[in-house]
């Protein structure tokens, strides 16, 4: 099987596949062979990217999908199976960023971020899994978590307690499901040069600095194809957490491990490095 056809029959589903990491995710996947089925809460977005895979040879859907409405969600998976009648490979890919002092950060600010990263995560989760426990055939889940679901940083307590628990869920269900023939990763990337840090909420401190921010995203952060590439990997070796990169991220983790509090200084790191625009 060449690297053009080994996703061949396949049918994946992508959320928040309208830019960044899910777009880069789905076209990827199309071009290695797999039918995609795009969400996105921007249905332009995503109708424009699934254009873009079918000029170049690939089969694509797109559809419009708030992933932190679980009737949606649910509605997404009856779509596809009424479809295609199977998934093989769901990326819960969805999310949003929020930076920002605590003092500054909204109670709408932590529901908006869990009902997004955590929760949208959790809808796809139960709204795919019963349905592609009936399969019969093996399948894949990969949830995108981040780095900051593995080492915290200061100013960012809702979206680490987001990323935390995507990664906290994905070993739990990696556990209960993996025997079932149905394998969960988590992708945990870091300075990704997406629109992340644009469209992100940030408030006090980081509100005045969102430009350099952005900045440093474009000038500094790995492209979103590496993180697909990290997504066909996990598809492909069935390893359950992927750091994106990995070298700049595996100093940090392995320190957090040893010693959560030796790693404070990394956590309180985040502002500097992020206003080097």
């Amino acid at each position: 099987m060449t690297r053009k056809t080994e996703l061949a029959g396949q049918i994946a589903v992508i959320t928040g596949a309208g830019s960044g990491i899910g777009s880069a995710t789905a076209r990827l996947l199309a071009a290695r062979g797999a039918k995609v089925h795009l969400a996105d809460l921007n249905a332009e977005a995503a109708e424009a990217v699934a254009r873009q895979i079918r000029q170049a040879g690939g089969s694509a859907e797109a559809h419009a999908v708030d992933v932190a409405d679980p009737a949606a969600v649910e509605a997404l998976a009856k779509a596809v199976y009424d479809a295609d009648g199977r998934v093989d490979i769901l990326h819960n890919n969805a999310g949003i960023a929020h930076a920002g002092n605590i003092e500054a950060t909204t109670i709408e600010d932590w529901q908006r971020v869990i009902g997004v990263n955590l929760l949208g995560v959790a809808y796809g989760i139960q709204a795919f899994v019963p349905r592609m426990l009936t399969q019969g055939r093996p399948a894949s889940i990969v949830n995108t978590a981040s780095l900051a679901g593995l080492v915290p940083s200061a100013l960012m307590a809702p979206y680490c307690a987001s990323k935390y628990g995507v990664v906290g869920m994905t070993e739990a269900l990696n556990a209960e499901l993996s025997g079932q023939g149905i394998h969960v990763s988590a992708v945990c990337p870091g300075v990704i040069n997406t629109a992340i840090a644009r469209t992100g909420i940030m408030r006090g401190r980081m509100e005045t600095i969102q430009g350099q921010v952005t900045a440093t995203y474009a000038r500094r952060g790995t492209p979103p194809e590496a993180v697909a590439e990290a997504v066909l990997r996990a598809i492909r070796t069935r390893k359950m957490i992927i750091t994106v990169p990995r070298k700049e991220a595996l100093p940090g983790v392995l320190l957090h491990r040893i010693s959560p509090r030796l790693a404070q200084p990394i956590a309180r790191y985040f502002v500097k490095y992020a206003s080097r625009g």
